[in-house]
């Protein structure tokens, strides 16, 4: 459905009561593709998510030789893996914008033979990337920025992937780390990983690892979290995978109700998750909110809120959203530990800064993360950056305060195509 290119969000009359299920988890989507590519077999993957971020990954998987026939409106992927060798000797692989098709290509094409290169929008030419390039420098792969400055274009020309020890810092990404993991059941001898530093969005590690076991590959874990082996020569196995639905689009639900008061329940997420942002609601319940969590569906009543203290370091693609609901809570509200989402779509703490002052809000800005003091809330305007998850985390103030205009709501795209459209159906529910 296309969007004009400014959006007004019509504010709701009275709470909301609606049940809703998001589309599948982009995260989980991504990875099980890699892990279904690589497989010695056919793959079935039902509740995908149809994004612009899958739709590159899975046309870069198709440079690469990988035959993926998409079906049912592209919840349904069957994918026929090449059992670790890459067809193609050579790519050159368009990403778009998005940060795990390039992250968890880049260390999969050095399973291959043959020259491949990677790029993508503007954007991606100025996210960092040159730890990963390290990290598979250690292994012995020719892997380089093309212009030297450690951002893509990527070239790796790749004559398999031998194995061996590698280190790789953790605190600008984890996607840098499971991309490595995804790839390395296609190395020669077996692959330790070292992480040097804190690492970022644990969770996402944890996800990877689950996803990698559920296609026959288990890998072995330190206690502290800082080493991984992966036993290689390793063949994932073929599966019939079911997606959950994406955890991080679900936040902008339960924060509605949060935001507008009633309830809202998201249903194919519950207490067995295997997606860390579903501690979320963990934040709302702080602030005031109800919630009630059962095995397949978590509802978040409204309340009055207060404003808290949070290290979002481990969900940090759900920041956003609760800098959203900060907006309407009594007292300031400090984000924390989210320092890594500058180098996102777009720098998001200096964009959360800039668009939440328009609506009335005092923010004051740190390395890592934001102190925003609800103000009187005001009509505005908001930029969104390229950035999907600010058209949808700003799209909720409008539920209450009117004159809540969204430019380029297309963004929501990325990853969340029918967002507009999921957010008016909870309106007609109520």
């Amino acid at each position: 459905m296309a969007l004009p290119d400014v959006l007004e969000v019509e504010p709701l009359t009275g709470p909301l009561h609606a049940r809703m299920r998001p589309p599948g988890s982009k995260s989980i989507t991504n990875r099980a593709l890699v892990c279904a590519a690589l497989a010695d077999g056919e793959s079935t993957l039902s509740g995908a998510l149809d994004s612009d971020d899958t739709r590159v990954m899975i046309d870069c998987l198709r440079k690469l030789g990988i035959a993926i026939d998409v079906r049912d409106a592209g919840r349904t992927l069957v994918v026929k893996g090449c059992g670790g060798e890459i067809p193609a000797a050579s790519a050159d692989l368009f990403v778009g914008n998005s940060g795990t098709t390039i992250r968890f290509l880049t260390p999969l094409v050095a399973v291959g033979h043959g020259t491949f290169r990677l790029d993508g929008v503007p954007r991606m030419r100025e996210r960092p990337i040159g730890d990963l390039l390290e990290a598979l420098t250690q292994l012995a792969v020719d892997a380089r920025s093309e212009t030297g400055n450690n951002c893509p274009p990527v070239v790796v020309h790749a004559n398999g992937l031998h194995g061996g020890r590698t280190q790789v810092r953790g605190d600008l990404s984890s996607q840098f780390l499971s991309g490595l993991l995804l790839a390395a059941p296609g190395a020669v001898t077996p692959v330790e990983l070292e992480i040097e530093g804190p690492l970022v969005s644990r969770p996402y590690i944890d996800m990877t690892l689950r996803v990698m076991a559920a296609f026959g590959i288990p890998v072995d874990v330190s206690d502290s979290f800082t080493s991984f082996r992966v036993p290689s020569p390793g063949s994932y196995r073929p599966q019939t995978y079911d997606i959950e639905p994406d955890a991080s689009a679900a936040s902008y639900f339960w924060a509605a109700a949060a935001i507008a008061g009633g309830s809202v329940t998201v249903e194919g997420l519950g207490e067995t998750s295997i997606q860390g942002d579903v501690a979320f609601v963990d934040c709302l319940e702080a602030m005031g909110c109800d919630v009630a969590r059962t095995p397949n569906a978590i509802t978040v009543t409204g309340r009055p809120l207060k404003g808290i203290e949070v290290d979002m370091n481990s969900i940090s693609d759900t920041a956003q959203t609760l800098a959203a609901v900060a907006l309407f809570a009594d007292g300031p509200t400090r984000i924390m530990g989210v320092g890594h989402i500058r180098h996102k779509e777009t720098d998001r703490i200096a964009a959360l800064a800039a668009e939440l002052r328009k609506l009335g809000a005092q923010v004051e800005e740190s390395a890592d993360g934001l102190l925003i003091t609800p103000g009187r809330l005001q009509a505005a305007e908001i930029d969104t950056y390229d950035d999907h998850r600010m058209a949808m985390s700003f799209a909720l103030v409008g539920l209450r305060q009117p004159g809540i205009r969204i430019r380029n709501p297309n963004c929501v795209a990325k990853t969340y195509p029918e967002f507009f459209g999921d957010l008016h159906s909870m309106r007609s529910e109520s």
